[in-house]
């Protein structure tokens, strides 16, 4: 059983979903840091690994969540995973993060990640970073169905977290029902009553955002018959994403349902499956992070694995009405060029062929590795020659070569490393054409045991 894809959907594409090609996630959540986008999600990719492409995506083997980033919405830095059996022991299972941060009074930003504890629970990891290390202040789940102020709520997973604009942490729970609670101070305690949001024909995939001054709660509604539906408002689609607004979130009765705002990807085109997003505003844009089951068609399975996506979405924050949203194999476009002049890492990509990819020596950094007797490639997009390079130097192990090719992985080649060392090392090369301007590049690894680290040109 391959670990990779056997097709990749982007490299001949130019499709930008789903944001990694080369591993199974879901659940999205995102949070922006010193400039960078960073998205965590489920790893569905741990439940093939253990099942495999006849087995069945029922989650109960996954442990760990996964880690990636962006600055430009096409090129995604894999920063790997966050291991939750090994911080945390106890856990069951760990599945769809929720993150905030927040500037404390040691001078430090801290980020604060909540995660189902399979459907026992919410568990919750500190760090310092945004990609680690992670650490659990508990040594068990923050709420769990034993809680009796959940009263007949007794599945608080799904977690969806904010903070608001005077610094107050809230957390939203449930499947099949919706409970909120504000978090207290070390925001891994809760500081309040847990009260229903009575949000009809839930599923779960809670998720907050505050926007405008309003809270903006978010859930996945059930695959029941819609006939029952206590509102005016005109129906929501089947297993869609729809959300309610309140100005006091422990007012029960002050949360209004609005309207759905992303249907189920099978209205879409895409395989139908469960359903959750995550809203985020980066670089003035406001996007929809979403999974769906495209990716493991690549893997030759129809297992119900997952892969996370982003599309553009139109919300108007003065009115809070978030636009129907929309899926698409397209995905948005790149926001701004990658710099070729500055160090770059291989395990920052826009599409791959024969690659997975392996811890470095420092927290979030990944090596690229190719799979035995298969030529591995690397494909990154948007990339601008303010300058006539000279040379290009990387930083490899194994033996082989790298070839650097110019927008395709059969185009032109702009330089051609040999590697031959076991260690890893810098290597030089010339350039043997001339370029400037815009390009695509694909990095082409050729041989045994090549791990690929960084590259510059210069």
């Amino acid at each position: 059983m391959p670990v990779v894809p056997e097709v990749s959907p982007k490299l001949t594409s130019k499709d930008a979903n789903p944001i990694l090609d080369f591993m199974f996630t879901a659940d999205p959540t995102a949070i922006v840091h010193d400039g960078r986008l960073y998205v965590y999600g489920t790893n569905d990719q741990q439940q093939y690994e253990a099942v495999g492409r006849d087995g069945r995506n029922t989650y109960e083997h996954i442990k760990t969540l996964v880690m990636m980033s962006t600055d430009d919405m096409v090129n995604w830095t894999y920063h790997g995973l966050i291991k939750t059996d090994s911080i945390a022991p106890w856990i069951v299972a760990s599945w769809a993060p929720s993150i905030v941060k927040r500037k404390e009074k040691d001078g430090k930003t801290h980020f604060y990640l909540y995660f189902s504890n399979s459907g026992v629970g919410t568990a919750v990891l500190t760090s310092t970073s945004p990609v680690g290390p992670w650490s659990s202040p508990l040594d068990k789940s923050l709420i769990d169905g034993n809680n009796p102020e959940l009263g007949d709520c007794r599945v608080p997973f799904d977690p969806g977290a904010v903070i608001d604009d005077k610094g107050i942490g809230w957390l939203a729970v449930g499947g099949s029902c919706a409970r909120i609670m504000r978090l207290g101070k070390d925001m891994t305690s809760i500081d309040s009553p847990i009260v229903p949001i009575y949000a009809p024909h839930h599923f779960e995939a809670n998720e907050l955002n505050f926007i405008n001054g309003t809270y903006v709660y978010t859930y996945n509604t059930d695959w029941q018959d819609y006939s029952d539906w206590p509102f005016p408002t005109e129906k929501p689609t089947t297993c869609c994403m729809t959300y309610m607004t309140s100005k006091n979130p422990l007012d029960s009765c002050s949360w209004e349902y609005r309207h759905n705002y992303l249907k189920n990807p099978g209205e879409y085109g895409f395989d139908f499956s469960n359903n959750h997003t995550h809203l985020e505003k980066y670089c003035g844009k406001w996007y929809i992070f979403y999974h769906t089951m495209s990716l493991q068609h690549s893997y030759n399975t129809d297992g119900g694995f997952r892969n996370i996506c982003v599309d553009e979405i139109k919300v108007d924050e003065k009115n809070l009405n978030i636009h129907m949203g929309n899926q698409t194999l397209k995905g948005v476009e790149q926001i701004r060029p990658m710099n070729p002049f500055i160090v770059q890492q291989a395990e920052t990509t826009a599409a791959t062929q024969n690659v997975k990819f392996v811890n470095g020596k420092r927290i979030g950094d990944m090596h690229a590795v190719t799979v035995p007797n298969k030529t591995g490639i690397i494909a990154v997009r948007g990339v601008a020659f303010s300058k006539v390079p000279s040379s290009l130097e990387i930083k490899a192990s194994g033996n082989g070569t790298i070839d650097v090719r110019r927008n395709s992985p059969d185009g032109e080649v702009i330089a051609s490393i040999k590697v031959s060392n076991s260690q890893m090392k810098f290597i030089k090369s010339e350039i043997q054409t001339k370029m400037k301007g815009f390009v695509d590049l694909c990095f082409v690894l050729k041989g045994n045991n090549l791990t690929f680290d960084e590259w510059q040109f210069k």
